[in-house]
Formats: structure tokens, C-alpha cells, sequence
């Protein structure tokens, strides 16, 4: 195989992959581990991927996001996979649990299909606090200051009460996953909040459809290994090798 040829399907199996190890390549183009990291090293400069220690991901794996869509604008993507992701989310909740469920569109799902009507529910989202209710379902709202664009709560106030209390289970969204950054989102008061009931959980779920895996947002609230991950697709095994991964 000549180099350029060889490149050319290096660039194409990174961004499929979104991160590989300088292994996978070996293994992949039968090449040794000098050859691969020369290529690396050309690729990386040719601005067609980026090389990172051990390794490479793609230019959209590196690129960070800083927007933060409306939550009518995120309502409306990937559906049905967040309607599987939501509906098996539910299906976790036991008569014992002390439930945190995030602000976000996917989590908003999860309580379509909750059928525990002995558990308690505690929550920063407004509208998610509001349908927590018409369920008749046992509910706390935290208190703090309101995000328009997310319609969460967040703040010093919110992430104080979190400190107080210790869930059975959260259900987190997320706005990106990566190998890198861990669970990322762009607000830092939103992050913060996060990271507090990450911290002050047993167990903590996000919920996240494929479109998220590769993504890095500004702010990091957790490490990959802290949370289990429920989502619609099977991903590339790097994550899986880092934390606990349910494909619905």
C-alpha cells in the first residue's frame, strides 16, 4: 500500500471512529508502530486530524462547543432514540429510591414512562417538576435561579440543597461525551450543578442518544468512569473500556 493511499484510509477510520489508539492503527493497517506515528505526525500537521498521546481523533472529537440550544430546538431531535433511552431509564426506579433527574430533553422522557409511584423525585427542572406532578408522583423542586434557555435551575441556592442530600440514582443529561473530557455541557453554572449531584449520588445514569458520543462541550462536570451511560447505539469500544455502557 503506498503512503498517501494508507493515510487517506487512516483519516477515514479516525473520523468513523471519532478516537484510536496508535494499537488499533498498527492492527488495522498491518503497520508497525514507527510507520503509524509518522503518519500521525504528517496527518496532524496537513490539519486533518489531531494526534494526541497515544494516539488520534478526529477534527470534530477536538473542536469544542460553546452554544447551548433552546430546549424547543432540542426536543425535536433524535425522537425515538430518546424515547427508548427514557422509557428503559424508568424502567431502573425501585420502590426504595431517592430519584434525581436533571434538567434536559431526554430526561423530561424518563418521566412519561415512570410507574413508581413509591419512590421520591427531586429535580431542577421547572417544566420536569411540573410533570412529576400531574403524575401524582412525590416531588421537590430546588430552588435557585432560572436558565431561559435550558429551563433548568441552577446557581449557588441549587447547588447548596444538592449538597444536602444523598440519591439513590440520578438521571443526568449531557450535552457531549468524549474519551478526553469526560461528560461536558457549556454553562458553568449548569456544570457546577451537575457535578453536585453527580457527587452526591450512588448511582448516576446519563442519558444520551449517539449523537453525543465524540462531542465536547466547554465545561466538564464528570469523568467518564463516574456515571453509567444508557444510550441507542453501540459506540466504539474506547468508552465501553471506561465506564459501565446499556444500548437499548
Amino acid at each position: 500500500m503506498l503512503t498517501q493511499e494508507r493515510r487517506d484510509l487512516i483519516v477515514s477510520f479516525i473520523n468513523e471512529k471519532s478516537v484510536v489508539t496508535v494499537a488499533e492503527l498498527m492492527e488495522e493497517f498491518d503497520a508497525s508502530a514507527a510507520t503509524i506515528r509518522r503518519d500521525l505526525s504528517a496527518l496532524h500537521d496537513e490539519k486533518k486530524i489531531v494526534k494526541v498521546f497515544g494516539g488520534a481523533t478526529s477534527i470534530a472529537q477536538s473542536s469544542v462547543n460553546t452554544f447551548e440550544p433552546t430546549v424547543s430546538a432540542k426536543a425535536s431531535l433524535n425522537i425515538e432514540e430518546k424515547d427508548a433511552i427514557s422509557k428503559y431509564a424508568a424502567s431502573l426506579i425501585n420502590d426504595d429510591d431517592f430519584v434525581y433527574i436533571d434538567s434536559g430533553t431526554t430526561t423530561l422522557e424518563i418521566i412519561k414512562y415512570i410507574t413508581n409511584t413509591k419512590a421520591k423525585y427531586i429535580t431542577n427542572g421547572i417544566v420536569h417538576a411540573k410533570k412529576l406532578l400531574e403524575k401524582g408522583l412525590s416531588t421537590m423542586i430546588i430552588g435557585g435561579r432560572c436558565k431561559p434557555t435550558t429551563e433548568a435551575v441552577i446557581g449557588p441556592d441549587c447547588i447548596e440543597t444538592i449538597s444536602k442530600y444523598h440519591f439513590t440514582k440520578a438521571f443526568m443529561g449531557t450535552n457531549g461525551i468524549s474519551l478526553q473530557a469526560g461528560y461536558t455541557t457549556p454553562d458553568v453554572d449548569e456544570a457546577l450543578v451537575k457535578q453536585e449531584a453527580v457527587k452526591h449520588s450512588y448511582i448516576s445514569y446519563i442519558l444520551a442518544d449517539h449523537s453525543k458520543f465524540g462531542k465536547v462541550s466547554s465545561v466538564t462536570f464528570a469523568e467518564l468512569p463516574s456515571c453509567c451511560i444508557i444510550t441507542d447505539r453501540e459506540v466504539n469500544k474506547n468508552f465501553s473500556n471506561k465506564t459501565v455502557i446499556k444500548v437499548v
